[in-house]
């Protein structure tokens, strides 16, 4: 029974929260003097805190992460079954268009991967890789 209980803990998939943690605590290690913020979208709240966001400009679907000086926003799901819904993609598709660029990200490892991947072609583009 508890090489089972070990088992399953150890095959659980992150959450989305865990994946994000561990994703921003490896950013600010590696990019040290990048900044890089998490936009409070998410989450269970009660009725008059979801409120009081929503005037304040909290809006449905930004993405979870921004990266300021590099005009980048990271999306964070799950390694498996996260998605994109509606109001996420019309805000990615925003973002896109007002020249922004916004990383879909299934997990640390690939948040990881992409944002490596990012930084080097913008080095390859600006001559400096």
């Amino acid at each position: 029974m508890v090489q089972r209980t070990r088992n399953a803990v150890l095959d659980r998939l992150p959450t989305e929260h865990e994946e994000q943690r561990e994703f921003v605590s490896w950013f600010r290690k590696t990019h040290q003097g990048t900044r890089i913020f998490a936009i409070p979208n998410g989450g269970a709240r009660n009725i008059a805190t979801a409120s009081r966001l929503k005037v304040e400009g909290v809006s449905r679907g930004v993405p979870d992460l921004y990266i300021p000086a590099w005009n980048v926003w990271v999306e964070m799901k799950r390694q498996k079954g996260g998605r994109v819904d509606d109001a996420q993609l019309d805000w990615h598709c925003y973002l896109t268009e007002v020249g922004h660029s916004v990383l879909v990200c299934q997990g640390f490892e690939d948040a990881k991967e992409q944002i490596t991947a990012w930084v080097r072609k913008q080095g390859e583009s600006d001559g400096t890789a």
